[in-house]
């Protein structure tokens, strides 16, 4: 019998609504961890976010051991044997800068919009075209790849197979890398993680937990459901296709990148072939967010408030469209599914946006209180205030 894809996206598409109708419940956010960290020091989103983290790092490791799946066959090659550090740090920060002109991360711009807000979707439009910009035309390899490439490092020129931790450090400890030596790793970075995240504190409420197990769990079961035997069926009657339909191969939850294939599906007014994995996630999760909004009475319509609310969010959706794609992800396509595959641009990417979204905010909060002071000035206290800059340096008192 022929494999039927649309039964795939059905499974996709449940996912999809559990993730969207739990985020939205549990407030669930990326910036949203980053500002309440850097601003008030509450850490309970951020503890949040790194259970989700934790958790998909503890199931993907004991499924690959069990041979369930291999992500290092993925689609978004998260374990690449080149490094390119060019774009893990420049487009994490431009996707930090940009997340936080546009009010949210890729998968909160889907909850705003389940709840809506239409400002959400005018980001949606933008970040999707220009994700198709980077994606389906030379831009990014005349922009970008044309220099960065020259200047990352092959691994595989140094004995190394890809860029994941437990290759790089058995490559240091050892002389091969062997099965039992990558499952003690992958264990020990995840169990490591949540000693720390739970004993840094109590949450704030047992929302914090709920979302992140069930963000991470998510990220698993569709790592389970593409690179397992439904997904194996999947992508190998695609191979036998005249035609095969694009979006094909293992992959997870991610964002950016799938706001271009959901115009393209649109533009194609809905034709099934162009029905991806990120197209049914993308769609399933503003459902999911809908569904909460509606039951819970919270559903609001939001437009612009001023013409620079629209310009922020123009320059938000902007930054986040060039920004993921040039990171191969976004705070959950590399914060949590590219994080689960241990590979080493993922944790890169990672500090890169909270980096870029951390000194975004400050030079913010200075330029409300500082209106007529210079944006070197506000750069500068921003930066001895994230102790990245000796305090001497700056000209503003802090706030």
């Amino acid at each position: 019998m022929e494999f039927n894809p649309i039964n795939l996206m059905i499974y996709v598409s449940f996912l999809g609504l559990v993730l969207g109708y739990v985020v939205s419940k549990t407030n669930f956010c990326t910036m949203g961890a980053v500002s309440d960290w850097v601003n008030i020091g509450d850490t309970s989103r951020f503890k949040s976010w790194m259970l989700a983290a934790s958790v998909a790092i503890l199931g993907v490791t004991l499924m690959e051991y069990q041979g369930f799946f291999n992500t290092s066959d993925s689609r978004i090659p998260y374990r690449d044997s080149v490094f390119f550090w060019p774009r893990y740090i420049i487009g994490g920060l431009l996707f930090g800068i940009g997340m936080t002109f546009a009010s949210g991360c890729g998968n909160k711009i889907l909850i705003r919009i389940g709840g809506g807000n239409i400002k959400s979707i005018f980001v949606l439009i933008i970040a999707g075209i220009m994700a198709y910009l980077m994606t389906r035309t030379d831009f990014y390899g005349v922009v970008f790849h044309s220099w960065m490439r020259p200047i990352s490092p092959d691994l595989a020129k140094y004995g190394l197979l890809d860029q994941s931790l437990p290759t790089i450090a058995s490559s240091i400890f050892l002389s091969s890398s062997g099965d039992y030596f990558k499952l003690g790793f992958g264990l020990s970075v995840s169990l490591i993680m949540m000693f720390l995240i739970f004993r840094s504190g109590n949450f704030k409420n047992f929302d914090n937990i709920l979302s992140g197990f069930t963000v991470g769990i998510v990220v698993i079961l569709a790592w389970l459901l593409t690179g397992g035997s439904m997904g194996n069926e999947w992508i190998e009657s695609n191979n036998f296709l005249d035609n095969p339909q694009p979006g094909v191969g293992v992959q997870s939850f991610t964002f950016i990148n799938p706001m271009s294939e959901t115009l393209v599906f649109v533009s194609n007014f809905a034709d099934s072939f162009y029905l991806t994995f990120g197209v049914s996630a993308l769609l399933s999760v503003i459902v999911g967010s809908f569904i909460y909004s509606i039951s819970s009475s919270n559903f609001r319509v939001e437009w612009f408030a001023s013409g620079t609310d629209f310009y922020r969010h123009l320059i938000g959706g902007v930054l986040i469209g060039v920004g993921g794609v040039l990171s191969l992800g976004c705070t959950i396509g590399q914060g949590v599914t590219g994080i689960s595959t241990l590979a080493l641009g993922s944790f890169v990417t990672l500090i890169s946006i909270i980096i870029g979204a951390s000194i975004t905010m400050k030079i913010e909060y200075y330029k409300a209180v500082y209106d007529s002071s210079s944006f070197f000035d506000q750069l500068c206290a921003s930066l001895a205030d994230l102790k990245m800059l000796p305090s001497s340096l700056r000209r503003l008192d802090k706030i």
